[in-house]
């Protein structure tokens, strides 16, 4: 198969902790220098790379420095905490990949770029917030948060938690950028945990402000997949292939499949919406762009140490193509 000429790599929450789940600096550090050798791999093929990542951990963290300090400071806002953590991750990043660039006697450097993704300020998730941030607390600890004007529910024997708005993601705002760099031989890492949420700010300038709201990680990359017109996009999770039938006697991996076979599944309920569901999506979303401008040509969905042969071949993962 003719390697492509430019490819988005997504990758997972695992990326970023340690096997044990751990979110500590230095667990942190450890797992991304693992998924930074192999994403040097990709790069070593001679294709571009745009590197997009989550940030669930991360920003996870921040909201319980908000809630701890919140006697002390304001909470900052969720698209803060989705700054803050693109950045952090970014520059580590940068730094582990670098040194697997340079080991391999690559020319390339990285650029990690803090980005923004436009969403509806009308999109109907903000008047229903469903997805699930940060960690659980009693009822009477959750009161001080929501006199902030936050979203909290009840969750049963574990306590209260917050929920928020998940917009559709409509489109990824520095691009131009993203492109630029990318052309000029960077390996970028950009639209972490979906990207930062903004929105128009309704005065017709074009000017543009951020709000609160978490953006799915897949469905952005999909979308940066297709506005940067890749022609591959690889979603990189802890398994290597999408299963069916999952913890039953007749579970079995999907190879290479059709987008309709897929939808199949997917109405069938196999896939979970918290988490392979949101990937099978992005594979689908990315692929359907057909002949559009920018559209998809082929998706992969694999584990982390996969994600080169799933460059360069049909052989591993679960592969969705045109």
């Amino acid at each position: 198969m003719p390697l492509p000429r430019r490819v988005v790599i997504a990758l997972g929450g695992n990326a970023m902790t340690g096997p044990d789940g751990s979110a500590t600096p230095g667990a942190q550090r450890d797992a991304i220098a693992v998924a930074a050798g192999h994403v040097a791999e990709v790069v070593a093929t001679g294709v571009q790379v745009v590197l997009t990542h989550g940030n669930g951990p991360q920003v996870g963290n921040l909201l319980v420095k908000n809630e701890l300090a919140a006697h002390v400071v304001p909470p900052v806002p969720l698209d803060w905490n989705v700054a803050q953590t693109q950045a952090t991750i970014g520059f580590t990043i940068a730094d582990e990949l670098d040194a697997g660039l340079a080991a391999r006697g690559l020319s390339q450097r990285t650029a990690a770029l803090i980005t923004r993704t436009l969403v509806d300020a009308g999109d109907p998730g903000f008047g229903a917030p469903t997805k699930p941030v940060g960690r659980f607390l009693p009822r009477e600890a959750a009161q001080r948060f929501i006199d902030l004007g936050q979203v909290w529910e009840d969750r049963g024997e574990r306590g209260w938690r917050r929920v928020v708005a998940s917009p559709e993601p409509l489109s990824v705002v520095d691009v131009p950028a993203i492109s630029a760099l990318a052309s000029a031989g960077f390996v970028v890492v950009c639209a972490g945990g979906g990207g930062v949420p903004v929105v128009d700010d309704g005065r017709g300038s074009g000017a543009l402000r951020g709000i609160e709201a978490v953006i799915d990680k897949d469905l952005t990359a999909a979308l940066l997949a297709r506005e940067l017109s890749a022609d591959t996009l690889v979603i990189a999770t802890d398994v290597p292939n999408v299963m069916v039938d999952f913890g039953t006697p007749t579970q079995r991996p999907l190879g290479t499949v059709t987008a309709a076979q897929l939808r199949e599944h997917a109405a069938a309920g196999q896939f979970a919406s918290g988490s392979m569901g949101p990937k099978v999506d992005a594979a689908l979303r990315f692929v359907d762009g057909g002949n559009s401008p920018g559209g998809g040509r082929r998706a992969v969905i694999t584990s982390l140490e996969h994600i080169s042969d799933a460059v360069s071949g049909d052989d591993v993962g679960t592969v969705l193509r045109r």
